[in-house]
């Protein structure tokens, strides 16, 4: 049987970051949710679609092949596009098909399909509420408004106040939504990385890892 870590938060807590390092401390695959937006995205803009075409954009997304693999590369119909779906305009595309209801649907049957049949870590703002409600460990990982946006800053060499008004407007939208909004699931563990290195933040899910799911196993 398979298992899932659903790692859900805010924008700026570090739950890429984390998701990525855990997976691989753990074997598991790391599902990018966000890079499966991107990957619609892109196929889209090649074929010349309008991103707000809501049918269209459902099709594409119950269409594509998407697969992921524990290297971290992303691949759309056998072609690795791991570093197409980076690019700006496929940025944008996938901010708007991101909010398309039935493109969500589609794409959540596919991470679906992924833990079902590989052990997974996955980060996002609705996977343990909605994409893995019966995930053997669910972690909201939350850090400090001021903490986030410094941190954001520095990965994007940005302005701190504007992105922290960015990130405020943001994390607003994701609680509002109708469509599967930022919670914490009630049996989701609370960890906040505010003023933790990333290796601590680590250290702490691996702890709650090892007391709920290692089950014996023995993981470094």
């Amino acid at each position: 049987m398979s298992i899932v870590i659903a790692i859900d938060g805010p924008a700026g807590a570090g739950k890429s970051t984390i998701a990525r390092r855990l997976a691989g401390r753990l074997g598991f695959i790391y599902i990018d949710s966000g890079a499966m937006y991107r990957v619609v995205g892109l196929w889209a803009l090649r074929q010349q679609i309008d991103p707000t075409d809501m049918h269209r954009m459902e099709q594409l997304a119950r269409a594509a092949n998407i697969q992921l693999d524990d290297q971290g590369r992303v691949w759309l119909n056998g072609e690795d596009v791991s570093t197409a779906i980076r690019a700006a305009e496929v940025s944008t595309a996938a901010s708007t098909v991101a909010t398309i209801p039935a493109v969500r649907r589609a794409l959540v049957e596919k991470q679906r399909a992924i833990g079902a049949h590989h052990n997974v870590v996955m980060e996002g703002r609705d996977i343990g509420s909605v994409v893995f409600p019966d995930a053997a460990l669910k972690i909201f990982l939350d850090a400090d408004p001021g903490e986030r946006a410094r941190r954001r800053a520095a990965e994007v060499n940005g302005n701190r106040d504007v992105i922290a008004r960015q990130m405020q407007e943001r994390d607003k939208r994701d609680r509002s939504r109708a469509e599967a909004p930022l919670t914490q699931a009630p049996d989701a563990a609370y960890v906040d990385s505010t003023g933790l290195s990333i290796e601590a933040v680590e250290e702490a899910i691996l702890q709650l890892v090892r007391a709920r799911i290692s089950n014996g196993k023995e993981y470094r």
